[in-house]
Parts: C-alpha cells; structure tokens; sequence
C-alpha cells in the first residue's frame, strides 16, 4: 500500500540531504511546464528548501497553449521564476545544419527539450542552483524522455515514483487539481502521452509495481519499450585501459 504521506516527507528529507552535501546554500532550478511532475517537484523543494530556494524557468517555444499552467504553479508557490522563450534558438540551429543535411522527424522533437535543458544549465549557474530532473518511474520505464534533455539534471526526486504516486503526493501537498490531473502532452509533436505511447499511466502504474497487466499486446509492447530504452538509464559505456 503506498504511503503517499511517508514518501513524501521522506523525499522532503531526501531533498535537504542532497543540497546539504551537494550545494549549500545553493538554489534548486526548476523547468516548469505546468504538468504534474514539474509542478510536485517544484512544490517539494519549496517545503524543503523554503521558497526564497526554488526559482522556476518556464520555457515556451512560440506560443505555448498552456503556459496558464506554468503561470499558475509559480504564482500558487510563491517562487520567483525567468521565462525564456526558446523559438529562435532552436530555429537558429536547424537553419544553421548544413544544406545537404536532412534532419530527420526525431532529430527535430529531440532538439527543444535538449534546448531548454541548456538554459535551464544557464540560469542554474547564474544564481547559484542544482537543476531538478523532473522525470518520473513511468516514463523512464519506457524511455519517453529526451537523453541529455528532460533526462538530465543534478538531482532527481521523482525518477523511483511512478505517476499514479505522483498524483497522490500533488494532492497531499495541496497543488491545484488542474496541475496534478492536467492530461499529460510531450509539448513536443502535440499528441497526449498516451497517445503516443498505445497504454494508459494507470495500465503501465499496475504493471511496473505488480507484473499484471491483462491486455496481452500493451504487455508486449510495454516491453519491447523498456528493453529498447534501458540504455538511457545507464551510465554512458566507457573503454577502460589499465596500464599493467
């Protein structure tokens, strides 16, 4: 049975230990979308930090249709935050790859995250921060996340909970229920992440902690994900020379 209460102070205390040993002092940086994982990270470092600790970066590339969110989260937290709207950077570097050069569908959804993860670096070591990784359990199981984009980070408070906990710990800490429910959207080619990924959170949730899932093609599926992007959650290969 999962203690959303006991998790969440434990993650709280998790929280200071880190910036205790990792950067005292220092602030935690946020990339805020106004979706439910940005929003509980956010809203835990504000109780183990204080708010004056945790600023916010929203990131829209052009018009954003649910930048009311982000707007709402920071305002709902009282924390400072920096908007940096990432069109032309990531314009200016698709039109800079060379003539002959076809960038592929993928290439071009993988570019912004990666983006906004550079700026999120450049306002962390501007005022003095450790950036968050705002990654859940569900979504690294099945590898929808952009390597050295939304995958990166300093310290991680979400990546061992799947989004069904997640949801229950927003409500525990008292986030607006549009921020914990809102449908999740990449923000990358438009559709939901259901949508794209052929299951629902809640199919995945039961399957991650239990191994039942009754719908034989989404169990297949589920799989062939998790194998094919385990890469992603390990450490880069490295050659190892020992001089002997």
């Amino acid at each position: 049975m999962f203690d959303a209460l006991k998790v969440k102070d434990e993650c709280v205390e998790w929280i200071r230990d880190f910036f205790e040993k990792n950067g005292k002092g220092c602030n935690a940086v946020v990339g805020i979308s106004g979706g439910k994982d940005s929003s509980v990270t956010a809203a835990l470092c504000v109780e183990a930090l204080g708010k004056d600790r945790v600023i916010g970066v929203l990131m829209p590339q052009g018009e954003q249709a649910d930048i009311d969110m982000a707007y709402l989260l920071v305002k709902t937290l009282g924390i400072k935050y920096y908007e940096v709207n990432i069109k032309s950077a990531v314009d200016s570097l698709i039109g800079a790859m060379p003539d002959d050069l076809k960038i592929s569908e993928q290439s071009r959804v993988n570019l912004p995250p990666r983006i906004r993860m550079s700026a999120l670096y450049a306002v962390s070591q501007s005022v003095n921060g450790r950036v968050a990784n705002t990654c859940n359990l569900s979504e690294d199981w099945v590898g929808y996340a952009t390597r050295y984009g939304d995958a990166a980070g300093d310290f991680s408070p979400l990546s061992h909970l799947t989004v069904t906990e997640i949801k229950q710990i927003g409500h525990l800490l008292g986030l607006p229920s549009q921020l914990v429910e809102k449908t999740p959207i990449d923000g990358l080619c438009g559709k939901t992440d259901e949508e794209n990924l052929g299951f629902t959170y809640a199919e995945l949730d039961i399957y991650i902690r239990t191994g039942e899932i009754a719908d034989k093609a989404k169990k297949e599926l589920i799989d062939r994900r998790h194998a094919a992007n385990l890469f992603k959650l390990q450490l880069m290969p490295s050659f190892r020379y020992e001089d002997k």
